[in-house]
């Protein structure tokens, strides 16, 4: 393979790698997004999306692109990490901002950030292809740069009506986000729909199966809370607490439980000491179902664990429920293979 056409499939990985880590944020982004024609616009797009992946590495395959599959694969998620860290953003785009609205309009900002590293990305492949006479592939590049230049341009458009929504929220006392209309509300209920006769036999393994959709456990906590009184609330008496005792409290909360006080403090009191101890508290579980997990269940886990899954449960558990058990679980080795 000559010197162009390395750089080239160099290229093409990098914008594989792109298109995977929007793919990642799509998900995420229409999971806490409304029904409506924003969300149409970003399912359309992770279509597209998904379809720009599959003909990248399909062109990248055709120039000649001959690797050790475990290391092609690790370096495109480094280059994919890498691309979401330095954008600032992951899963817990579902947690930013004072209201549903505000997720919104800053997810939309992220959304035509990462349109605008594409565009970029699409441009360059394209010039680098022409300039050695590699037509196909900067035909590819085109047809792809146009169609992001097409949803950075609906980005736009979605900006004005979005930041609309904030001002009549913030300002006017007005929201309009409504968390059971969202796409990870709509997944969990249509997984529900589908499940419901397994469910009758084993509903908790049902309802962590619907909860695994991108977002779904915060969303699901902020549909509940949306709708919930204080006798719904995972903490008893609480519209007789003061901030201070209801801060004390949050650790014990799974984050789905966190998500149903959330909603519920932003509907009545809104005091910023609690849903600032919320937004630090509300983070990703160390492994799906952990909240929902025994003590003793943590620590078998825990007896083949890694360093590095071992420190990820320390510092969740010291942050939510601080089990001693647990933690001294984390503290000791795996127990050796050797003879």
């Amino acid at each position: 393979m000559d010197r162009a056409r390395t750089t080239i499939v160099r290229y093409l990985e990098e914008a594989h790698a792109t298109e995977a880590a929007l793919q990642r944020e799509l998900e995420t982004q229409i999971a806490m997004t409304p029904s409506g024609p924003y969300r149409d616009d970003l399912e359309r797009h992770l279509r597209e999306t998904r379809d720009h992946a599959a003909r990248v590495r399909r062109r990248a395959r055709e120039l000649g692109v001959r690797r050790d599959p475990v290391r092609f694969a690790v370096g495109v998620a480094e280059t994919a990490a890498g691309q979401v860290i330095a954008l600032g953003r992951g899963p817990l785009v579902l947690l930013r901002g004072r209201g549903g609205e505000e997720k919104l309009l800053k997810n939309a900002k992220d959304a035509a950030a990462s349109e605008a590293l594409e565009i970029a990305t699409y441009t360059a492949i394209e010039r680098l292809a022409t300039s050695v006479g590699d037509t196909e592939t900067a035909k590819l590049a085109a047809s792809i740069r146009r169609d992001e230049e097409r949803m950075l341009e609906r980005i736009r458009e979605h900006l004005g009506t979005l930041t609309d929504d904030v001002a009549r929220a913030q300002f006017a006392d007005d929201p309009s986000y409504d968390p059971s209309r969202t796409g990870a509300a709509d997944a969990a209920r249509a997984t529900a729909k589908s499940a419901r006769s397994a469910a009758k036999k084993g509903g908790k393994a049902a309802r962590r199966q619907a909860r695994r959709v991108p977002g779904a456990t915060q969303v699901e906590g902020e549909v509940r809370g949306a709708a919930a009184s204080a006798d719904d609330l995972p903490i008893r008496g609480y519209d007789d607490l003061t901030a201070d005792e209801v801060v004390r409290r949050l650790g014990d909360l799974s984050q789905l439980e966190l998500g149903i006080v959330d909603a519920y403090e932003r509907r009545h009191a809104e005091r910023s000491t609690v849903l600032d101890r919320i937004g630090n508290l509300r983070t990703s579980e160390p492994w799906a179902g952990y909240d929902e997990a025994t003590a003793s269940d943590i620590r078998a886990r825990l007896a083949d664990a890694d360093e590095t899954a071992r420190r990820e449960v320390r510092d969740y558990e010291r942050a939510h429920k601080a089990r001693q058990s647990v933690l001294a679980a984390t503290e000791r080795q795996p127990a050796s293979t050797s003879s």
